[in-house]
């Protein structure tokens, strides 16, 4: 019989693995060893009568059950026939006609699946109280309803363990360039041997997330901002007409405590501020610390950008850490070696060590947010390019360079630019001539910068294939780096300390030493090496950051991928329709 499998995502989130290497085989042993039984407990489930049978087979082969929430489990068919062909048509959570321990233990987790990220309703949250009180109201419940109570539980446990395992939509709905056929999970052999019969049911579901302590700080977050939107009055801070600044009066200062108090921000004893009270000490410090977490200047100033931040809903903040959860849900579990992740929003690179903790990050320059977005993927850095030219992308030098150089003919030369042919040879006639660039519009002629101080990629380039022609390199511009926004590039990354991330990619290269490398990039030839051990990297987008001891940081959505990713999951159909793709 063919089995459905379920893929788990390969890609996108970051820093997410400052975890122990060995979390993901302990979590495994454990639950081979004492979280599951094959096929049920000592008692086995309840036996069907022939009408019992023959309903639950009506159910199974229309792929559709009216009490459900989302009524078509088309999706889930083949697993749920899987699931019941295996306990022979007998009701596996189901007992001397009550729910087994282990179906309520699911049922509880389906109710509380918004702490997950998730929507209960789309497990039948809501519905479980009722269908229990059933049981409790009755000693004995008709078998047509036993029927329909186990049905439900193995459709909703199927949806809820894939939704959190891979999440609910599908990134290539969003054309990201990454693998997705990584790693699989069999739905009905999951419940039949896992959890059917598991001693904690708890573990079992969890074996199945992603096993970063980033996740878990990230769920942990969540509940808290949960909790925060559910209390906060949702105030708007009064805007003022002039910036205010550390010692000026402000008629918000109350609102503004209370708000910077519940968020951690501002600590409990300096919460009391009075209405004729001035901006000044601990709320100005306190401010400093909101702004940094968002992405801000920390000046302390309640300038127009952190008043909008400050009135940002936190039921967005909940969003968006919902968002980040979901996206957690398509990586891959482990990295041989660890990644160096770039998170777009947050303009920041980090390198994560052997045991999956943060060595070191640095500040990043992206793609500009109109037109030139730095893509999401995942790739590998096998070479670093000492000295690079810089091949000048079409784009670019139809748009920029060929109109610079019809104002001024000596542009190129003055800027290190290089006209060559398909051969690579340097074409010596005057640049800016009508035929030369007639040739450079047409193709048969490119533009490179020659290496140096100056040239556009700085003096190192790190390459991964990739089918976008993004790379990370060096900068000439270091001074772009003091900006708190840095999506300023035509697509590629430029890295704030490329010697740093060269020692880290060449580490295991005992040659090439900081030394070493320098001598390199200021010698009088172009190199590549080739690194012995490829290094994974992720360019991923998550606008909410949860670091070690807890503390959130949120950024803008500069891309409107956030925008994007909430549109899909509001979606009222995400099982049953084929065209729609949630899943594969």
């Amino acid at each position: 019989m063919t089995l459905r499998r379920i893929q788990i995502v390969a890609g996108l989130g970051f820093l997410l693995f400052s975890t122990s290497a060995n979390r993901i085989d302990l979590v495994t042993r454990v639950d081979a060893q004492s979280d599951s039984a094959l096929y049920g407990s000592v008692l086995g489930p309840d036996r069907l009568s022939a009408d019992g049978e023959g309903l639950l087979r009506n159910f199974l082969d229309s792929g559709e059950m009216p009490d459900l929430y989302w009524p078509n489990f088309a999706n889930y068919r083949k697993e749920a026939t899987e699931f019941y062909d295996a306990f022979s048509d007998s009701l596996p959570w189901i007992q001397q006609g009550k729910p087994t321990l282990q179906a309520r233990a699911i049922i509880q987790s389906l109710k509380s699946a918004a702490e997950k990220g998730l929507r209960p309703e789309d497990y039948d949250g809501p519905q479980w109280d009722e269908r229990l009180s059933k049981f409790d109201r009755s000693t004995v419940v008709p078998e047509s309803d036993l029927v329909k109570f186990d049905l439900a539980l193995t459709v909703s446990a199927m949806r809820y363990i894939s939704d959190l395992h891979i999440g609910r939509v599908n990134p290539r709905l969003f054309h990201f360039g990454l693998d997705i056929d990584h790693q699989q999970i069999d739905l009905s052999e999951f419940l039949g041997q896992r959890l059917v019969g598991a001693t904690n049911v708890e573990s079992v579901l969890i074996s199945v997330e992603p096993p970063f302590p980033i996740y878990r700080r990230t769920e942990d977050a969540l509940k808290k901002y949960m909790e925060f939107a559910r209390v906060d009055g949702g105030e708007h801070l009064p805007t003022s007409a002039h910036e205010v600044k550390p010692g000026d009066t402000y008629a918000g200062l109350p609102r503004l405590a209370k708000f910077l108090t519940l968020l951690g921000d501002l600590p409990e004893q300096f919460g009391e501020v009075h209405a004729e009270g001035r901006y000044q000490g601990a709320i100005v410090k306190a401010v400093k610390h909101f702004q940094r977490r968002h992405g801000l200047e920390p000046n302390g100033i309640l300038d127009t950008p952190t008043l909008k931040k400050l009135n940002i809903p936190l039921s967005r903040r909940v969003t968006q850490l919902q968002l980040v959860m979901e996206r957690m849900r398509w990586l891959p579990r482990q990295f041989d070696p660890p990644p160096i992740v770039v998170n777009i929003p947050e303009f920041r690179l980090y390198a994560v060590n052997g045991e999956y903790r943060s060595a070191f990050t640095m500040k990043v320059i992206v793609g500009k947010a109109y037109g030139h977005q730095t893509p999401v993927f995942a790739s590998e850095i096998k070479s670093v390019i000492f000295r690079p030219y810089w091949n000048v992308p079409e784009s670019i030098l139809k748009a920029e360079l060929i109109p610079h150089l019809q104002k001024n003919p000596s542009y190129f030369s003055k800027n290190s630019y290089e006209i060559v042919d398909r051969n690579e040879q340097v074409v010596s006639e005057e640049a800016g001539s009508k035929e030369i660039i007639a040739q450079l519009r047409g193709g048969k002629l490119r533009v490179r910068q020659t290496p140096g101080p100056e040239n556009a990629l700085g003096l190192l380039k790190f390459e991964f294939p990739n089918r976008y022609a993004v790379y990370m390199h060096g900068t000439p511009a270091q001074q772009l780096f003091s900006r708190s926004r840095r999506d300023l590039s035509h697509g590629c990354i430029r890295v704030e300390d490329p010697v740093e991330l060269a020692k880290w990619v060449m580490r295991n290269m005992e040659e090439w030493s900081e030394e070493n490398i320098r001598a390199a990039m200021n010698g009088e030839k172009t190199m590549e090496v080739k690194l012995k051990v490829p290094i994974p990297v992720l360019i991923l987008y998550n606008t909410a950051v949860v670091v070690e001891g807890g503390e959130v940081h949120f950024f803008d959505d500069i891309y409107a991928l956030d925008a994007a990713l909430e549109h899909a999951l509001a979606q009222d159909r995400p099982y049953g329709v084929a065209e729609f793709p949630t899943k594969q």
